[in-house]
């Protein structure tokens, strides 16, 4: 049959060449033989009528393998036999589904090998169009996969494993780029084709005993320079480049400009090379001459100095320019085109001994062998403030003539003409000829382009010839001046070719190509036309003198030194070894491993086998991977197929022991979506066997009678049995009886199903891959009364919401919290002595009882003040760990409020607060709460009346139809926090007009006294910790079993047994994974952000009450460097006076902060972060004329005077004068203002300094407080005398207390400085300006600087910031 191509390149019969008369199909293919290709799909659209070997030509030819070396199965169809590739079947007729449907295919190995990758020859024959078409003529940024080379309609490349690695077609290697480093890049790479600058290095020597080959810039050059030679890479890395400049990897991420690193690195090769034959090198190749004069007008004296140059920076557009020059030629012009000095800008001329005119500008002396121009397309834009990128078009020749910018200046000078040679270390005068022969000494050494002078009066130039220069590199620049890309364009002495070296990609280009980085547009040389060019233009041009005595050929392979054949088989076997490994990787199956440890429990890590391994040698090193060696047999493991997420034995394999890895996990792949899990027996069991299609469902066995729930049985079912089977599997596994049994399947956190259809199959029940029951098989009454309201669902929805949490008790008593602590009514047990029974040998739980005790004794005895000594030791020193001492004993003994013993404690724990259960073996004691429990001991606050009148029963909280739950030792408990967060008593009245969400604290209790916590049963059990339970001091922790839908308040409630002191008088913090804690004070809300182990620490201090709030205190000290000092934290209540939290306040201060001051010279203001706000008066209400919210902060003002402030229409003002005369700023002082007038702020200005009114003018701060402002600025800079009658309007806008106002004499001069005095004082001023952290001035945030270090790294300075 006639094969002609149709319109998308495919091959079709001639009689339906039209693709609309046949439908097509869609195949996408996955190579899934390596984990490098595995995400790379391979698109065809072909006709449906193509034959399956036909599909196998075009998936070798597009994925780069031989045809027959693969196999192609169906992607989403598992266990199905490979595609035959040599059938003619057609697709449409094996199965493919066309009209656009997508057909998944997997390419596979065939019979365990590898596809075999097609020869680079037979790869560069079949992409020859491809690489004329796109690779040959590309140049610039590459584009995204799928724009180069696509064929047919849903074609895309695909580039196999071998592309990657192979080199290039062009047989040049490329550059991988780090992150950042294309500039280093195009650089390395224009040095790499320089002839001389390489075969210099490949003759320089390395010797090992004198330096660190790490660290040395020259030896890992030529490492990187044999490798771009003779690697078989596509592209190499150049990290050990950047490693020997002593970079790190965050300069990766740092862009430079490529003209700046080739400085950089020339001198870093200077210092390398000295005292070697290469220490002249880069000034041999690289470096010029030039004559900076200045020639007067008048008697043609001239004074000049040399200077040398390694590149010529050529400017593209002129300052204040409208059009840029056109060509580079005609910006060397530009570059020697000499200026006139006249007017004020007349130079003065030694021989006339006055200012003439003079004209001054640059002459080439030398041009370099190697002649690099960088074109200036950066520039600082001074209308914007922002540096720009000038991308107007510049051309550059292939040759370039240099013959006409030597001594442009064709004027005849006097025979007597002298000058100074101002470059050197001896100045004087001499004569033109004087300077020409020292000149052409010089030239003997030099290998650059000399200007030979025979006379003053006669300049003869070398022959033209000698100064035509041929282009060989354009590196280019594509972006902006914030940012973008580098690459080169570099031609090849050997060929003759151009290639663009675009990091790791290398390809042929045209000359066309180049003239395409002139940049610009098609347009005129507007002075905008910047803005709307190319941004991918030339940035450096690097050329090389035309001299076929000098121009060198790179250096061959067999004609390399004898170290350097030495490093290139050194490189060789590395390059070699690397590529084995990679083999190894490429065939090396890397898949999750799960294992439950019978010591460490669950454990996971990594397998990484290969893919011809057998299913037991795998298992052999799962075995050792898992440290199982001792703890159980070998041959009592096994792996089996396993999904971490559902927690799924998926399936076991047996009798596939010596089948490969390979085709057991489906091929190697970067990731697979299942796992393995290595399974243990014990010696008498024998392993069940795991089916496909099997769901995997672990049974809880629940036992009423001991409200116990049993660890896990699991059980395999099937989808289709019915529950009356499954409860058959079920007896069979756990021992019970079906016919009582009832079944409850947790499908979701809290969701408990009942499972009593019995005809209903498990898939219809909602069961999945796996899945948690609970069975209950008991005869009670419990199986009549409805489901919800039986025991077991209580049992199992206490357990689903029961958390483990790990307490740390406070380590000492409350100490100097005598005024915060609330004494302990125990009626008739005051006066009974506490019993001590257990002699020295004492256990942990009784250590915890008795500090219980002897804290709440402390507490009693520092309320009731008690003046005795021992008393007061004890209280200030009792700890857990000194609980036994005789004079702690003494002082329980003594103590007027003494608890009942232990085993009448022990018989009074009751579930209190609504939460604690009643447990016979829980050595803790509870006690009922009192009255005087809640007696707050600020006196002085209105806030108190309401607090002291509730009371509080004493009604035990224990549930009567609840006897004891205990959970067993295995408590398998959720940490799901999904469920909504509860209140704990729903018909509660809010008394208090703040709002939780606003105070961020909530009261423990009702209108009625009683706790929140009593209106509903939750679970509460506490035991010590175990040393394997926490790494915190066991005799201090707790671990709490607990209903995660208890309040926090109700939670206090419960610990107070185990604190010693009212909840009242303990925080809870919570401690999260960086050890940061932060306090819980929402006494409403739920523990159900709390999880399974979360730990909690509880600190001694009285918690916050419904409408208190903790305040940070500052001290305000408007005159001092640092005017903002933290004090202390105290707390305020809604209804306090300003007075009153003042008269709390004081003796804290006193106390922590050693200030003793008197109420009335201290004020309270607001604080606004570092900015003093309003004055707070003594009769000001906290949430009534004062906002506060929690963690509020206010400043404390220390007053040299009583209070003038007494109203709210006052304003406190604080002013500042400044002096011009003498450069300085006063203090600041305080104005109380009764209006806001103007005219108000500077009478009392004006009676404050003495400044007569009619000369007084004013400006307000900027910034923060203390709007500090530099002394060479605050005289223009700020908006003096505004013309406004009121403060409250703009620009001033002082509307509050404690805005800065700056004032001084309109009449007095500004001190007139010197330069110096000027340069002092401003270093004085930054200095005092980064001390207080003010702006000093704007400064965009600064480059990196461009660094290469020669002892291997920066040096760390310890004595800079």
């Amino acid at each position: 049959m006639e094969m002609v191509p149709s319109e998308d390149n495919q091959f079709v019969p001639k009689e339906i060449q039209n693709a609309a008369d046949e439908l097509r199909v869609l195949c996408i293919i996955q190579d899934t033989t390596s984990a490098k290709t595995v995400n790379e799909k391979l698109t065809l659209n072909l006709p449906a009528s193509t034959t399956l070997s036909k599909l196998h030509e075009d998936v070798a030819h597009k994925a780069g393998y031989v045809p027959g070396t693969f196999e192609l199965v169906w992607g989403n169809i598992p266990d199905t036999p490979s595609l035959e590739h040599t059938s003619d079947m057609s697709l449409i007729n094996s199965g493919f589904e066309p009209g656009g449907k997508r057909n998944y295919l997997h390419l596979t190995d065939k019979d365990g090998e590898q596809p075999h990758i097609a020869s680079e020859e037979t790869g560069a024959t079949e992409s020859s169009g491809l690489e004329d078409s796109s690779q040959e003529r590309f140049i610039g940024p590459l584009p995204r996969d799928g724009t180069v080379g696509c064929s047919g309609d849903y074609s895309s490349p695909s580039y196999s494993y071998s592309s990657i690695l192979n080199k290039s077609e062009t047989g040049y290697v490329g550059l991988v780029n780090q992150a950042m480093t294309c500039y280093l890049n195009s650089l390395l790479q224009t040095l790499f084709m320089t002839p001389e600058f390489r075969n210099a290095l490949y003759n320089w020597e390395f010797e090992e005993s004198e330096e660190d080959p790490v660290t040395s810039i020259p030896y890992q050059l030529q490492r990187l320079f044999v490798l771009l030679q003779t690697s078989k890479k596509r592209a190499i890395e150049t990290t050990d480049v950047t490693r020997s400049f002593g970079w790190d990897s965050s300069e990766a991420w740092q862009q430079h400009d490529v003209q700046e690193l080739c400085r950089v690195m020339f001198d870093a090769l200077e210092q390398k090379w000295k005292q070697t034959e290469q220490a002249d090198l880069i000034n041999q190749l690289y470096q010029g001459k030039l004559k900076d004069y200045v020639r007067c007008l008048e008697c043609g004296y001239e004074s000049w100095r040399n200077d040398t140059y390694l590149d010529i920076p050529l400017v593209i557009r002129p300052f204040g320019a409208s059009q840029a020059y056109g060509s580079v030629e005609e910006a060397l012009q530009a570059f020697i085109q000499p200026e006139t000095l006249d007017g004020p800008n007349q130079y003065f001329c030694e021989r006339c001994k006055k200012k003439c005119d003079a004209r001054k500008g640059l002459r080439f002396l030398h041009f370099p062998y190697l002649l690099t121009l960088q074109l200036k397309r950066f520039d600082f834009d001074y209308t914007t403030m922002h540096r720009i990128k000038l991308n107007d078009r510049m051309t550059f020749p292939e040759e370039l003539d240099m013959s006409p910018f030597i001594d442009v200046e064709d004027e005849k000078s006097p025979q007597t003409e002298s000058c100074t040679d101002s470059g050197a270390e001896n100045e004087g005068s001499c004569h033109s000829d004087q300077m020409s022969n020292d000149f052409s000494t010089d030239d003997c050494v030099d290998e650059g382009i000399c200007l030979d002078n025979s006379s003053s009066t006669e300049r003869v130039l070398k022959p033209k010839s000698l100064l035509t220069y041929e282009l060989f590199s354009v590196m280019v620049h594509s972006g902006s001046a914030a940012g973008g890309h580098y690459y080169a364009c570099i031609k090849s002495f050997s060929d003759g070719q151009w290639y663009s070296f675009n990091d790791q990609h290398v390809s042929k280009i045209t000359q066309d190509d180049i003239r395409k980085t002139y940049g610009g547009s098609s347009g005129s040389r507007g002075y905008y036309s910047s803005a709307f060019a190319s941004s991918t233009n030339a940035y450096m041009l690097i050329y090389r003198l035309k001299d076929p005595t000098r121009n060198a050929k790179y250096l061959a392979v067999e004609d390399f030194p004898e170290h350097i054949t030495r490093l290139v088989q050194k490189e060789k076997e590395s390059e070699e070894q690397e590529k084995r490994q990679r083999e190894i990787e490429r065939n090396t199956c890397k898949i999750k491993l799960f294992c439950m440890h019978p010591v460490k429990m669950m454990m996971e890590s990594k397998l990484e086998v290969h893919k011809d391994k057998t299913l037991s040698e795998a298992t052999e090193m799962a075995y050792k991977l898992m440290e199982l060696q001792g703890v159980v047999p070998l041959d009592c493991c096994r792996l089996v197929k396993y999904d971490e997420f559902h927690e799924y034995l998926e399936r076991s394999y047996e009798g596939e022991e010596e089948t490969p890895m390979g085709l057991l996990l489906g091929g190697v792949k970067s990731s697979y979506m299942f796992d393995l899990l290595l399974e243990t027996r014990r010696p008498e069991q024998v392993f069940q066997p795991y089916k496909p299609g099997e769901v995997m469902v672990k049974v809880h066995v629940v036992d009423l009678k001991n409200e116990t729930i049993a660890s896990p049985v699991s059980v395999r079912a099937y989808l289709n049995q019915t529950i009356t089977e499954f409860k058959q599997l079920i007896a069979q596994a756990t021992g019970l009886c079906a016919e009582t049994m009832r079944v409850v399947l947790e499908r979701c956190y809290n969701d408990l199903r009942l499972l009593y259809v019995p005809n209903k199959t498990l898939k219809a029940e909602g069961f999945f891959r796996s899945n948690k029951v609970f069975v209950e098989s008991s005869e009670t009454a419990d199986h009549q009364v409805a489901f919800t309201d039986s025991l077991l669902w209580k049992l199992l929805d206490r357990h689903g919401n029961t958390i483990r949490l790990l307490v740390l008790l406070p380590q000492q008593s409350p100490g100097t919290l005598a005024n915060r602590t609330l004494c302990q009514k125990t009626g008739s047990d005051s006066d009974m002595p506490f019993d001590d029974s257990k002699g020295n040998s004492k256990s942990v739980e009784a250590i915890l009882e008795e500090s219980t005790e002897k804290l709440k004794n402390l507490s009693l005895q520092q309320q009731q003040g008690s003046s005795n000594s021992d008393s007061q030791k004890s209280s200030d020193t009792s700890d857990f760990e000194h609980i036994e001492s005789p004079i702690q004993e003494a002082d329980s003994n003594s103590s007027l409020c003494v608890t009942a013993d232990n085993r009448e404690l022990e018989n009074r724990i009751r579930v209190t607060a609504g939460s604690t259960v009643c447990d016979p073996e829980t050595p803790f004691a509870s006690e009922e709460r009192s009255d005087s429990e809640v007696i707050n001991d600020r006196s002085t606050s209105s806030v108190d009346s309401d607090i002291l009148s509730s009371s509080h029963s004493s009604d035990t909280l224990c549930n009567a139809d609840s006897g004891t739950i205990q959970l067993a030792n295995g408590l398998d408990s959720h940490s799901i926090t999904s469920s909504r967060r509860s209140k704990a008593h729903e018909g509660k009245k809010e008394t208090w007009d703040t709002a939780e969400e606003d105070s961020g604290t909530d009261s423990e209790y009702d209108d009625n006294g009683k706790s929140k916590a009593e209106a509903q049963y939750l679970y509460f059990k506490a035991e010590p910790c175990s040393q394997d339970d926490s790494t915190w001091d066991s005799q201090k922790c707790l671990v709490v079993h607990v209903d995660k839908r208890i309040t926090l308040a109700a939670f206090k409630l419960n610990l107070e047994p185990y604190v010693g002191v009212p909840s009242t008088q303990f925080k809870v913090f919570r401690v999260y994974a960086n050890n940061q804690e932060f306090e819980s004070v929402r006494l409403n809300e739920t523990l159900s952000s709390f999880s399974d182990d979360n730990k909690i620490t509880i600190r001694l201090g009285r918690a916050l009450k419904k409408g208190e709030y903790r305040v940070k205190v500052y001290q305000l000290l408007v005159n001092e460097p640092e005017p903002c000092k933290f004090l202390l934290d105290t707390v305020f209540a809604k209804g306090m006076t300003v007075r009153q939290s003042k008269q709390e306040l004081l003796p804290q201060l006193k106390e922590q902060c050693k200030l003793d001051l008197s109420i009335d010279r201290v004020r309270l203001r607001k604080k606004t972060w570092k900015n003093p706000g309003t004055v707070f008066l003594d009769y000001h209400v906290y949430e009534e004329d004062i906002s506060i919210s929690s963690n509020w902060e206010v400043f404390l003002e220390v007053l040299s005077e009583p209070e003038k402030m007494k109203s709210m229409s006052q304003l406190a003002v604080l002013t500042r004068r400044w002096s011009p005369a003498t450069m300085r700023l006063g203090s600041f002082q305080e104005v109380i203002l009764e209006s806001s007038s103007v005219e108000e702020l500077k009478e009392k200005l004006s009676q404050l300094s003495q400044i007569p009114l009619e000369n007084m003018e004013f400006a307000k701060g900027r910034g923060t407080f203390p709007c500090d402002i530099s002394v060479l600025e605050i005289h223009q800079d700020l908006d003096w005398n505004p013309k406004v009658s009121t403060l409250n309007v703009w620009p001033l806008y002082i509307c509050d207390d404690g805005a800065v106002v700056f004032y001084r004499d309109s009449t007095e001069e500004l001190l007139e400085l010197s330069e110096d005095e000027r340069s002092e004082l401003m270093k004085k001023e930054s200095s005092r300006l980064l001390k207080t952290g003010q702006r000093v001035s704007y400064s965009p945030r600064k480059e990196k600087a461009l660094k290469i270090y020669l002892d291997g790294g920066p040096a760390k300075d310890t004595g800079q910031d």
